[in-house]
């Protein structure tokens, strides 16, 4: 049973924007941190954005800070990641991820749930 289903990704020009969604389902949404990683070609997944599960309190990677907006819709068991001024670097498989954490889940550490990814692609 998968526990978080991501969609919205996609190709894309630089300069445009993308809103990732993540369903979360067979999982109590509301006690978990929410987090979006990113894996490029070659490289090792790295954390994107990360939102707590009591205030929202939110963290970003210095790479998307102001352009990517992670939230979360409690009453919807969704999280989401918007992306705007997209770059080709953006290009990567974006994970989904929730763990009890937030502090952890941001190091990719602890108990976390994993989504199986979507693709963006962002062309120049």
């Amino acid at each position: 049973q998968e526990l978080l289903v991501e969609s919205g990704g996609g190709l894309v020009q630089a300069g445009g924007s993308l809103r990732l969604s993540c369903a979360a389902s067979g999982l109590t949404f509301t006690p978990y941190a929410m987090g979006w990683f990113r894996q490029a070609p070659g490289k090792e997944r790295d954390v994107v954005a990360t939102i707590s599960m009591g205030f929202g309190n939110t963290y970003y990677s210095d790479s998307v800070k102001d352009r990517f907006t992670i939230s979360r819709d409690n009453a919807k068991n969704t999280a989401y990641l918007q992306m705007n001024s997209l770059k080709p670097e953006d290009t990567a498989v974006y994970y989904c991820a929730a763990g009890p954490h937030e502090a952890l889940l941001r190091r990719g550490e602890g108990r976390i749930y994993w989504g199986k990814g979507t693709l963006v692609t962002v062309s120049s």
